[in-house]
């Protein structure tokens, strides 16, 4: 038999601690059961805790009575609503709030972004004024700006201002006429959805045929078309089932119209101009990212500046700005829940709040709240991560 001192030293690397792929997977193994076990014991120091105080633990509070009114609800809602309608009602007012913050401070970073590379003296330096205040002023006080000394600054309903017919402005908020779809709006629906499809197809089938022959098709103007034209048609045909209803003055207030509350306008102008101001740098930044060349080169085939802009700068551009652009993106999202300080009805205002100082259920409470945030910031990144990828080059 020979002995150990004759043995080959690979013998040696088949022991499990001269492994290192096997001691990484012993020594992740230990760090996940002792983690595991913290949180374990958090967990049980808690309730034991929350028990020897008479607080119930649970998510059976959310089908109890909440008791309290919400001025803002996108879905049915009363007092008698249950604490689980709240959160629903919160949720929405942050999505809606969100989602309008998103589109309008895209649109406003893009336009300032492109004015501070504008030749024009004037217009560059009233973007680059714009980037430098707006950016560093915090956004709380950009949004008690807006809500104390431009909102509540209003007249009262009576002396309401009238900027468009059946359109008034004053300091309860901004009342205009309501759409009330009557039997045969849903088929102008099917035909607005019918026309985006159509585009889509239309669009697919255009930069096939530009790659196979280098003409341009005009999709600007066929998509405009479809999208207005077709609903249009069947909105004639299914005889106009659309009305309106208009607010009118009763007592010391208006009734009936479609009402945007101070505090939403207000929170939706601070979040889109404040993030706007940063967009407008990653905008700037990612145009300057492109080399010259690209643009001598547009530009010595007798394109247009505006074209140079739309077909070579910008295209190119996306690409730098979408990894950064994201992260505004989900600031803005978070920043939402800045609502809390003018009272609009977001999800920290009405169930992080209001139902947490009713119910005491502050795990549960903040647990939900914390969720909701976290699977909206992890759905927005995805959505950006995947859209990055259709851009970027693909080398061959």
């Amino acid at each position: 038999m020979p002995s150990d001192a004759n043995k080959s030293p690979s013998v040696h690397k088949t022991l499990f601690w001269h492994d290192p792929a096997k001691r990484a997977i012993l020594f992740q193994s230990l760090l996940v059961i002792a983690v595991l076990g913290f949180v374990g014991m958090i967990v049980q120091n808690t309730l034991h805790n929350l028990e020897s105080r008479g607080i119930t633990t649970g998510f059976a509070f959310l089908s109890q009575e909440a008791g309290f009114g919400i001025v803002q609800s996108l879905i049915d809602y009363t007092e008698s609503s249950s604490y689980g309608r709240t959160f629903f009602v919160g949720l929405l007012n942050t999505l809606l709030v969100s989602a309008l913050g998103v589109v309008a401070a895209t649109v406003i970073g893009f336009v300032m972004g492109i004015a501070r590379l504008s030749n024009n003296w004037l217009i560059a330096k009233v973007a680059s004024a714009y980037v430098e205040i707006f950016r560093n002023i915090p956004l709380l006080i950009q949004i008690f700006f807006w809500y104390f000394a431009v909102l509540r600054a209003l007249p009262s309903p009576r002396q309401s201002l009238e900027p468009l017919d059946n359109v008034f402005i004053n300091v309860r908020g901004l009342y205009m006429p309501e759409p009330i779809y009557g039997d045969g709006f849903g088929w102008v629906v099917i035909a607005f959805l019918l026309a985006v499809v159509a585009v889509i197809g239309i669009a697919r089938w255009s930069k096939k045929r530009q790659d196979e022959t280098g003409q341009r098709f005009p999709l600007f103007w066929a998509a405009a078309g479809l999208l207005i034209g077709l609903p249009l048609v069947v909105y004639w045909i299914t005889g106009s089932p659309l009305t309106w209803e208009s607010p009118v003055l009763k007592g010391f207030n208006f009734r009936g119209g479609m009402t945007i509350i101070p505090e939403l306008a207000a929170l939706w102008l601070a979040l889109s101009i404040y993030t706007a101001a940063f967009i407008a740098e990653i905008v700037r930044s990612g145009i300057e990212a492109i080399s010259s060349g690209q643009t001598e080169a547009a530009s010595a085939l007798g394109l247009s500046k505006s074209k140079v802009l739309r077909l070579v700068v910008v295209p190119q551009a996306v690409r730098v700005i979408i990894p950064p652009l994201t992260s505004q993106y989900l600031n803005l999202i978070k920043n939402s829940s800045l609502a809390t300080a003018i009272g609009y009805p977001d999800l920290v205002s009405v169930f992080a709040g209001t139902t947490l100082n009713q119910t005491g259920q502050a795990i549960e409470v903040i647990f939900m709240t914390m969720l909701v945030y976290l699977t909206l910031s992890l759905l927005v990144s995805a959505f950006m991560n995947w859209f990055n990828t259709r851009m970027a080059l693909v080398e061959r």
